[in-house]
């Protein structure tokens, strides 16, 4: 009999029953009025939730897209950018940027470390810089950068944005806009929310939206502010279609969120990432992101000497969990695990008991019930 398959991956990840019913409803008309109501209270509620004044987009798109509308709406060509990256999908914003034809200069960290909040703050009072990117959970090498501290040193930088890729954070760590000094965060459906991929979520604080008017008209058509913002204001209106299932089943996972509390999930996620990587380090492994800095929805998680890669990841999906593989120089040296969304108890306990049933068959010895051992023992404390 097949082991039922966990999929354990940075994203998509796992997806409830009611989300998933929220998806499959018959599709409506975009301006059908029960439509429009649930596309404005989600509006309203993704505002409330994550603390700004400002405004908040919901589009069709991905993560990526969201990278580019946030260079679109606050930079024009030759305005200088410090891109700060803890791996490959922070090295990204330097191809975006430049595409743009913006001034790029760039701190970057050794893979599983943070860029110094003093170098960023040195950084600043070296040159006018008119924003500053940081991803706050690299997917790469899962660092989690101090953003409630870069967001403090950006703030006294003279008239420079600060903006936050959430993708693989945003629902399981605290991302409070005005509080934090975020001026842009955004993230994709498919991460902590626990929705299929397909809809970006931006939220573009007071200071980004005045700098939008500054800029004019921009050369970008899709991700401008101003073609879409009639829509956030009332969805009944048209620029483009809406995903309209998507938009239900975001609508879904935002009312589980506000069910939990979105205080109470981040703090669940800290708890049960931490149980999670106390469990690999018992059997043996190594994180990569050094422990002051690793994120809460996801495991970047190096192996033992002996074993191999794609048999450890194939074997892995035989016993029902299926994790990704490492990135650039750490490809075939790790695997990364996710641990965000709507998963539960029940859930992270099948991912341990499968690493060790792997890790069994692989020929790797260690005392079995170690990993879940220890699991349990951080969960329960």
């Amino acid at each position: 009999m097949k082991n039922r398959k966990m999929v354990m991956i940075p994203g998509p990840t796992p997806v409830t029953r009611s989300i998933q019913n929220a998806m499959g409803r018959e599709t409506a008309a975009f301006a059908d009025p029960s439509f429009v109501a649930d596309f404005k209270g989600l509006l309203a509620d993704l505002k409330q939730m994550w603390r700004t004044q400002g405004e908040v987009f919901v589009v069709a798109g991905t993560g990526t897209l969201a990278m580019e509308m946030a260079v679109a709406n606050t930079l024009k060509a030759g305005d200088s950018v410090l891109v700060i990256t803890h791996g490959f999908f922070g090295d990204r914003y330097i191809d975006i940027c430049k595409r743009k034809g913006l001034d790029v200069d760039v701190l970057s960290s050794q893979w599983g470390q943070i860029v110094p909040v003093a170098d960023i703050e040195t950084a600043l009072k070296q040159k006018p810089y008119k924003a500053v990117t940081v991803t706050h959970v690299d997917t790469s090498t899962g660092v989690r950068a101090p953003i409630e501290e870069i967001g403090k040193v950006v703030r006294k930088a003279d008239d420079c944005m600060f903006i936050v890729d959430g993708v693989c954070s945003t629902s399981a760590h605290p991302e409070y806009v005005d509080e934090m000094n975020i001026d842009i965060l955004f993230t994709g459906s498919q991460k902590a929310f626990g929705v299929s991929p397909g809809l970006l979520v931006l939220w573009a604080g007071p200071r980004a939206m005045e700098r939008r008017k500054t800029l004019g008209t921009i050369a970008d058509y899709y991700v401008d502010f101003d073609n879409w913002l009639p829509i956030m204001h009332d969805p009944a209106k048209y620029f483009a279609t809406p995903a309209v299932n998507l938009v239900w089943a975001l609508a879904e996972a935002v009312r589980l969120i506000k069910e939990e509390g979105l205080d109470e999930r981040c703090q669940r996620h800290n708890k049960t990432g931490k149980a999670i990587q106390a469990a690999l380090t018992s059997l043996g492994f190594t994180l990569l992101a050094e422990k002051p800095y690793r994120a809460a929805t996801l495991s970047n998680v190096i192996y033992p000497d002996g074993i191999d890669d794609a048999e450890f990841r194939s074997i892995a999906m035989e016993e029902g969990l299926v994790v990704a593989g490492g990135l650039g120089d750490y490809k075939g040296k790790m695997f990364r695990m996710g641990h965000m969304g709507n998963i539960d108890a029940h859930d992270v306990v099948c991912a341990i008991a499968a690493v060790e049933r792997t890790l069994y068959r692989v020929g790797y010895q260690f005392k079995p019930g170690t990993g879940v051992g220890t699991l349990m023992r951080e969960l329960l404390s």
